[in-house]
């Protein structure tokens, strides 16, 4: 095999430019025709061609690049080594057979008899892989999951969107597939991958009807409307390989003897006699974690980060990404800022969703929340991000380990006030100066002026999932994250003209960005009180996103697999 890296094409104006025609990869003949000419052969000798790897170079504006790692067979492939010493190009790599990339492998070396399957509670992303490959390997997992089935939730969620009528175990943090499925989909980590897991979950969200691009896009994502029937998919995977799923079904107890798991209670009734659980509740299961704390399941107080949601025109993103002349051929852009600022606190954009909405994300009656949240083509109006400042158990109210839970409830009880459940909504302009945004202000915005910023206002109004009110989020975030935010804005504003303009929409609170509890867990994964307990996941405190939680979850099924034989094969 013969790998190619940074392989460029100059990007090209898509034929029916005049109509919006969006570029697409380089054609399958374009790619073989460069391979060929970098390794010096005659394209008849290629055999196959496989991209593994795509992104845009916007670097060099205007000119503009398709950049392709890609994967090369030839017809007869007893040369390939040869030809790759003759073409003397750093960029050329030869690969041998023992040399390829590892594919994912799920060992099963445990010799102890498991008694009974593994409960698995929490059916987000980490709970649904663990599932999924203990499922898939014969361990008969029982899933149990607090919310309802994708289809049902989302009738919840849109109720609440346009009725104000929460349901507290039905929502945009709670039910299946977790508070991924209404966001962006994002599946991009920085969570190394020696082992192969990621590249794992990316196969499995593929081969589940997740778009094929995903296992070579830099910057892979799905869209909340194609998560739900991916997730949908990984349900009867799992039921169609032994494995049981219950809905509306909470843990309310743990049966412990003798420092190790013996059970668990469900709905505070039903017991499930077990030795394994793995507990991927969440960052949003504060009543779970109150029970654990009572429990004297060890845990600690983390660093997390609070801030708004942040909208913009995606033109205006798209122009400052790609330059005017390609703004509106490619997809929508993505963006990634971060700040150092006086205050000592780093800001930074969190959940970038291009093309997307703002949503009510609230998981508790009195309580307010936002997220972010795009569809597949991420054709909406507006980008939005969250724009977040760290902050420590230094700032939280106690040394007690659930007093992050305490400071988010805290910010989000302020943020319901503020909007009377609505999410409270502000025009930066008027943040800076104190003052509430009382009207839409839209009439007055299109092609005007930016005074203070200097550049042509677009027309915008907020893209929000929910009802919202305009009305001052000053004093919404602690004084020093307050400054720290103003002060990273100044910042973007000149990476991105028009970040901190007058008219950029700002609402709040964007407090579920990672939990404020680390669970702790020893080296294998279980609680070091609890034998069988194994904490995992976002809510544990051991994930960041999709992508990570899911590795994590696939993580704690091979733990299980490393001490235990299947129930069946």
């Amino acid at each position: 095999m013969i790998t190619i890296n940074q392989l460029k094409i100059a990007l090209q104006m898509p034929c029916g430019a005049e109509k919006n025609a969006k570029i697409r990869l380089d054609s399958p003949e374009i790619l073989r025709k460069k391979a060929a000419k970098i390794l010096g052969i005659q394209e008849s000798k290629i055999q196959d061609i496989t991209i593994r790897k795509h992104s845009i170079d916007a670097r060099k504006k205007p000119l503009l690049f398709q950049v392709y790692t890609l994967g090369i067979s030839l017809q007869d492939n007893k040369y390939e080594e040869q030809i790759v010493k003759r073409c003397k190009d750093n960029n050329v790599v030869f690969i041998s057979q023992s040399q390829k990339d590892n594919n994912y492998c799920f060992s099963v070396l445990g010799n102890k008899t498991l008694r009974n399957p593994p409960v698995i509670i929490g059916m987000g992303p980490a709970g649904l892989f663990a599932g999924y490959m203990l499922a898939k390997y014969g361990y008969q997992p029982i899933l149990c999951e607090r919310g309802y089935d994708v289809d049902t939730r989302t009738k919840d969620v849109e109720s609440f969107w346009n009725d104000g009528v929460l349901h507290p175990d039905s929502n945009v943090q709670f039910g299946e597939g977790g508070a991924g499925t209404f966001s962006d989909g994002k599946l991009n980590t920085l969570v190394k991958d020696k082992n192969g897991r990621n590249k794992e979950v990316l196969r499995i969200f593929a081969e589940c009807g997740a778009p094929k691009e995903i296992l070579f896009e830099s910057k892979p994502h799905i869209g909340t409307d194609i998560l739900k029937t991916v997730v949908k998919n990984m349900r009867e995977f799992i039921l169609n390989h032994g494995g049981t799923v219950h809905f509306g079904t909470k843990m309310t107890a743990l049966e412990v003897t003798a420092g190790a798991v013996s059970g668990v209670v469900l709905n505070h009734k039903e017991v499930i006699k077990t030795n394994q659980v793995i507990l991927a509740i969440g960052h949003s299961a504060r009543d779970t974690f109150t029970y654990l704390n009572k429990l004297a399941v060890p845990m600690e107080a983390k660093a997390f980060a609070v801030g708004m949601r942040v909208e913009h025109p995606q033109q205006l993103i798209n122009e400052c990404m790609y330059g005017k002349k390609y703004g509106n051929f490619l997809p929508a852009a993505p963006y990634k800022l971060t700040a150092q600022t006086s205050t000592g606190r780093g800001v930074y954009s969190f959940c970038m969703c291009p093309g997307g909405y703002v949503v009510n994300a609230s998981s508790e009656a009195g309580r307010l929340a936002v997220n972010g949240m795009s569809y597949s083509d991420r054709s909406g109006t507006n980008a939005n991000s969250a724009i977040i400042v760290q902050v420590t158990p230094d700032d939280y109210p106690s040394s007690d380990p659930l007093a992050g839970v305490a400071f988010q409830k805290t910010l989000e009880e302020k943020a319901f006030a503020l909007g009377n459940g609505r999410v409270p909504v502000q025009y930066y302009g008027d943040y800076i100066k104190n003052q509430a945004s009382k009207v839409d202000l839209n009439h007055r915005l299109k092609k005007n002026l930016d005074k203070d910023m200097h550049f042509v206002v677009h027309k915008i109004s907020p893209c929000i999932k929910g009802e919202y009110i305009f009305t001052n989020l000053r004093g919404l975030l602690p004084e020093e994250c307050e400054k720290a935010f103003i002060e990273a804005m100044k910042q973007f504003d000149k990476t991105i003209p028009g970040f901190a303009g007058s008219y950029t929409i700002l609402s709040g609170i964007e407090s579920r960005t990672s939990s404020p509890v680390r669970i702790c867990r020893d080296e294998t994964m279980q609680s070091p009180a609890f034998v069988g307990l194994y904490p995992c996941g976002e809510g544990a405190g051991y994930a960041g996103g999709i992508t990570s939680a899911a590795m994590d979850g696939i993580l704690a099924a091979e733990k299980i697999a490393a001490k235990y034989q299947p129930l069946c094969r």
